[in-house]
């Protein structure tokens, strides 16, 4: 059973106080903007520090990566079958050899960790992960990273929740193909394992899904729901997306990232490049700046309006000293610096104590 439940509102400051570093992250702070690297290193560490490089020009907040290996993620039965997990057949030809020549080639190693880690702290870039093991959790508590990814596929994982959980990092929960009790389950157990700070990631794991069936809506009822900071792990090709969960309320905004579609490997083909990146990131702030405060307000600028652009009372005829105003004397004009249409209750059926011609910007001081 769901057991969750808040009236958070998009705009509320209403959530707990999580940062990824020094980062703060909720409803009131702009999306935090993860690139997700993932394999598009294809195994190279040159190309994989360019793509940093290419993430920071855009303006990403992190460069995140896949912390599996040839032995952490996929059986050897698995690698006899040979199993293509492409969404369509022209997956296929962006592939190279067998599953497991690719998973050798595409490995991030402990090495490729530490060099890439040290490489982000030069660049003044956060530099995550997602943890498929819990060697590989470990290694990413020593890089001291500012939060640890659970990957949609393992949703359904306790013994790894856990594990995560325990390390007293913050905890990133991407959502794609679970139900809503799959989710509540692995909140509630990473919450009984001592999990403090949790972000869930609205996910659809299709590459890419239909544009009907993202369900951006999930981002507000994820948030109702279970009263924690969502954000949008985005598996759609273009920049509409990320903008989209910005305005519903999206607090981090996960984005595959590459340095060139074209390149060979699984997931180059849907990233956002470094113009869509850009494209993104500024989207997205500006969005969030568009989004302001929850509470109503009258800015200064349009106080300063009212005066321009509102109406006030301008008889129609003129009137003599002793006349009674009646409803068929007035109408009302601008500027609204006078008596205002909302008050002609309080007009109607005054005395006037002097001549006034037709036209006469009325004032409360022109009547007994």
């Amino acid at each position: 059973m769901v057991e969750y439940r808040s009236k958070t509102n998009i705009g509320s400051s209403m959530e707990s106080a999580i940062k990824f570093g020094d980062v703060p992250i909720g409803a009131t702070h702009k999306p935090y903007i993860i690139a997700e690297i993932g394999s598009n290193h294809n195994g190279d560490i040159d190309l994989c520090k360019k793509t940093i490089d290419a993430a920071i020009n855009a303006g990403a907040d992190c460069v995140k990566f896949q912390s599996w290996d040839k032995k952490s993620l996929v059986s050897e039965a698995e690698f006899q079958r040979n199993t293509d997990y492409g969404d369509s057949d022209a997956d296929k030809h962006r592939h190279f050899g067998t599953l497991k020549e690719m998973v050798y080639k595409y490995q991030f190693t402990p090495e490729h960790h530490k060099e890439i880690a040290q490489y982000c702290i030069h660049k003044n870039i956060h530099f995550a992960s997602s943890g498929f093991s819990e060697h590989e959790i470990d290694l990413l508590v020593d890089l001291k990273v500012p939060f640890i990814k659970v990957a949609s596929m393992d949703l359904n994982y306790p013994r790894l929740l856990q594990y995560m959980a325990k390390t007293n990092i913050p905890i990133v929960l991407s959502t794609g193909m679970g139900t809503i009790a799959e989710i509540d389950r692995a909140i509630n157990c990473l919450k009984q394992a001592g999990a403090k700070d949790i972000v869930i990631l609205h996910c659809r794991s299709t590459y890419p899904p239909k544009d009907d069936e993202n369900d951006l809506l999930n981002i507000p009822m994820l948030k109702s729901t279970f009263g924690l900071p969502v954000g949008l792990s985005d598996h759609s090709v273009g920049t509409v997306a990320p903008i989209a969960a910005t305005a519903l309320g999206a607090c981090v905004i996960e984005k595959h990232f590459t340095l060139d579609k074209t390149l060979p490997g699984w997931d180059h083909w849907m990233s956002a490049d470094p113009d869509e990146l850009k494209h993104i990131v500024a989207g997205c702030t500006q969005t969030h700046s568009m989004l302001g405060q929850w509470e109503r307000r009258v800015t200064a600028e349009e106080a300063k309006k009212k005066e321009k652009f509102r109406r006030r009372a301008v008889l129609l005829n003129g009137l003599k000293k002793g006349d009674i105003i009646k409803e068929s004397d007035i109408t009302f004009k601008r500027p609204g610096n006078g008596i205002h249409p909302n008050e002609e209750q309080y007009l109607v059926g005054r005395t006037v104590k002097t001549d006034l011609p037709a036209e006469a910007e009325i004032t409360w001081q022109d009547l007994v």
